[in-house]
């Protein structure tokens, strides 16, 4: 006997000496030359997918050729999002257990919905996107008992567990994002870009990567290696900077972190994670900033002709990593209309739509065979109004769902982000065996599953895909993880000025923090949200460092929290507004009279300029903070910390701060340790940050670095690369 028999909470272990760990549930296992193998089909002889001595490959493509087309329909859909235990009926994201509500059912927080139960079984769901665990035994056991019920289905198909982002140590709401659960904290993608440092986005991917696979996530929605050239754009700060040279080698470094199992000779196994890079073409281009979550900002520009150039963070670093794995497992297309960038067909589409961004440029041109994901809901109908969350299936509004979804096969897409009804692609199918013949559509469709299997296989979850309880508490949020991800954040904030040697300021002192108050815009799901009266440090934090006080002259120093300017993201009341990047109202005189893109459905919607409009920023209180507390304060030191979401034009509070901190997605302890000098100033600006608007106006969405910097009354120039040291040199 070559293996040895464990028996672990919940399920079985089987350890092949010099082989493949087993992980079973139902003790359905195989026995040969004396090795264990599981009996995933129920047949009692081993199957070649059941073999894991062979390829990944070779064992995806066998097992794609015993699925039916209902199955494999199954393994082409994502699910919408679970939180575990789910959210409340009438909230995001709900579910019932036994036909209640959570709190009512008397159910334990890791038992299956009735939803999730109904997707694996009913719909052969295999791909499960994860957003909020309760904490780390919670998400075990709910990953042990959703593997569980899978493997007592047919063939045994694993679930494959995905996550957006989930190490951010600061929340953002230009996306929805994913419950910590205890993992180590990191700045941002922006953050990160902040050190200038490649190798420490290895080590960040590297330890994200044993954090997931403790929580049982083998597939990672990111890393997002989008050009941020324009700096309106609400999905800046999750990107890797505009600097392209740049971007690839930290996308390099990334996907080859995260996917890399160090002993592996093939670079796959036990340790690896799925990278799932976005967003193909290239999304930071939007017309005037505006985004493709909604319909108004549907159109992705280049007017600086730099359509190829945002394609080489993929082609040139996701493609073609250094690493064992070759190139990242999974590509997801943006929801954007690449504006006439279509050379073949000529047609202005969502990416996933097009044949030409799929077909030709990313499977022929690019060679790309792994897996094409679409972004998360873009078969649905389009709603009445252009300010809704959702409406993306952009410029394919005459078709069916169905045929929304055959035209996506057809190009070349394997999955669909955000769909748990596999009957629209059934209908597809039925639909494509009319047109291009039964034995077409039953070879597009393997060839899908094939490609999605094969990443399953590759992280081992057919041999094993069960967690041990106690080694993910060990794992996740460990010491060692947390003080890493920690250092991070210290260096990757920015001393934009600090006159006078303001900084370190002495513990102890009396600091006044001024309380902010937002005022009511639209939430990234465009509701309208209520005005927020902010505390921006807890009494108990500030205590820590210094003396809290309520009266500002009675200060020693003030410390002004703030971020940048806030807004409905470039429309409001039916039309078209600016984004802006500045406080006060801005009215964009000098903005394009007429769009670049138009619509192709609506009439209406051919000119989306927002030439003479004026906006107003939710928190334009903001700015009034720093100069009100500077004029109460007088000579007495006023540090601002800004979060910067998206570039800001400083010119409006810097005259009246001694100190300037830029942070890209860090806490408050770590702002306040920086503040008291525990550590030094390491990060330089990730961006440019803008002289004016109407630097910002004149700018091309797809051009990098032409935006002309702000200059402070220190005489530095705000660009790109710039940063100070504790001392006030610059770095770098």
């Amino acid at each position: 006997m070559a293996y040895t028999k464990i028996q672990k909470q919940g399920y079985t272990l089987y350890k092949n000496e010099d082989g493949c760990v087993i992980g079973t549930v139902n003790g359905s296992v195989l026995e040969q030359d004396g090795l264990i193998f599981r009996d995933l089909a129920g047949t009692g002889t081993l199957l070649p997918y059941e073999d894991w001595r062979l390829e990944p490959s070779a064992r995806a493509r066998d097992l794609a050729g015993r699925l039916s087309v209902d199955m494999i329909a199954g393994l082409m859909l994502y699910s919408s999002h679970q939180m575990i235990p789910a959210a409340l009926p009438g909230t995001s994201f709900p579910a019932t257990y036994g036909g209640k509500a959570f709190p009512d059912s008397g159910c334990q927080p890791w038992d299956m919905s009735d939803q999730q139960k109904e997707f694996l079984e009913k719909d052969n769901i295999r791909h499960v996107l994860v957003t909020r665990f309760q904490d780390i035994r919670t998400a075990v056991r709910w990953q042990n008992t959703m593997q569980a019920y899978a493997e007592s289905l047919p063939y045994g198909i694993p679930v494959n567990f995905s996550s957006d982002p989930r190490h951010g140590s600061a929340d953002s709401g230009a996306e929805y994002k994913s419950g910590s659960c205890e993992v180590s904290k990191w700045p941002e993608g922006i953050g990160m870009a902040a050190l200038f440092d490649p190798e420490r986005t290895r080590t960040f991917a590297r330890i994200a990567a044993r954090e997931y696979r403790a929580l049982g996530i083998t597939t990672a929605l990111g890393p997002q290696i989008d050009l941020c050239t324009e700096p309106r754009w609400m999905r800046l700060p999750d990107t890797m900077g505009p600097d392209c040279e740049m971007t690839i080698r930290m996308t390099k470094a990334y996907c080859d972190g995260l996917q890399t199992t160090e002993d592996s000779e093939t670079g796959w196994g036990s340790q690896s994670v799925n990278a799932m890079v976005k967003h193909w073409p290239g999304g930071g281009t939007g017309e005037g900033g505006r985004d493709a979550h909604y319909a108004f900002g549907q159109f992705a520009v280049y007017p600086g002709g730099r359509f190829r150039e945002h394609m080489r963070p993929f082609t040139e670093g996701a493609f073609a990593l250094d690493g064992p794995t070759g190139k990242a497992a999974a590509v997801m297309p943006y929801y954007t209309v690449s504006w006439n960038q279509d050379q073949k067909n000529h047609e202005n589409v969502g990416n996933s739509y097009s044949e030409y961004m799929i077909r030709d440029l990313l499977r022929t041109s690019c060679g790309y065979d792994g897996v094409v994901c679409t972004d998360w809901g873009i078969t649905d109908d389009p709603a009445k109004e252009l300010d809704a969350f959702g409406s993306r299936c952009y410029g394919t509004e005459d078709l069916t769902v169905a045929e929304r979804h055959l035209r996506i096969i057809m190009n070349g897409v394997d999955q669909f982000g955000g769909n748990n009804d596999k009957a629209p692609i059934l209908e597809a199918y039925r639909i494509g065996c009319e047109r291009y013949g039964e034995e077409v559509m039953r070879k597009r469709m393997e060839e899908s599953a094939v490609r999605i299997l094969t990443n399953t296989f590759r992280v081992g979850l057919f041999d094993n895909p069960y967690l041990d309880e106690e080694e993910s508490v060990r794992t996740v949020g460990c010491r060692e993880f947390v003080q890493t991800g920690y250092q991070a954040q210290l260096d990757s904030v920015v001393l934009l000025k600090n006159r006078n040697l303001t900084l370190p300021l002495k513990k102890h002192r009396k600091v006044y923090v001024p309380d902010r108050h937002i005022r009511p815009m639209k939430g990234f799901f465009r509701q309208m949200e209520e005005e927020r009266f902010c505390r921006p440090i807890e009494t108990e934090l500030l205590s820590e460092y210094f003396e809290p006080v309520s009266d500002p002259e009675e200060a020693d120093a003030a410390i002004v929290l703030i971020e940048s300017p806030l807004t409905n993201g470039g429309y409001e009341n039916g039309g078209y507004v600016p984004i802006s990047l500045q406080y006060r109202p801005y009215q964009a005189v000098s903005a394009r009279e007429t769009s670049i893109a138009g619509s192709t459905w609506r009439p209406e919607d051919l000119n989306r300029s927002y030439q003479g409009k004026t906006v107003t920023t939710a928190n334009e209180e903001d700015l009034d903070l720093v100069i009100q507390t500077k004029k109460i304060m007088g000579e007495k030191p006023v540090i601002v910390c800004i979060a910067m979401h998206n570039p800001a034009v400083c010119a409006e509070f810097e005259p009246y701060a001694d100190a300037i901190l830029a942070d890209f997605g860090v806490s408050r302890r770590a702002l306040l340790d920086l503040i008291t000098g525990a550590s030094p100033f390491r990060g330089r600006l990730p961006v440019q940050l803008p002289r004016d608007m109407d630097t910002v106006e004149r700018h091309c969405e797809d051009v990098a670095f032409d935006l002309e910097p702000y200059v402070d009354g220190e005489g530095h120039s705000y660009d790109y690369g710039y940063g100070l040291d504790s001392s006030g040199k610059l770095l770098g």
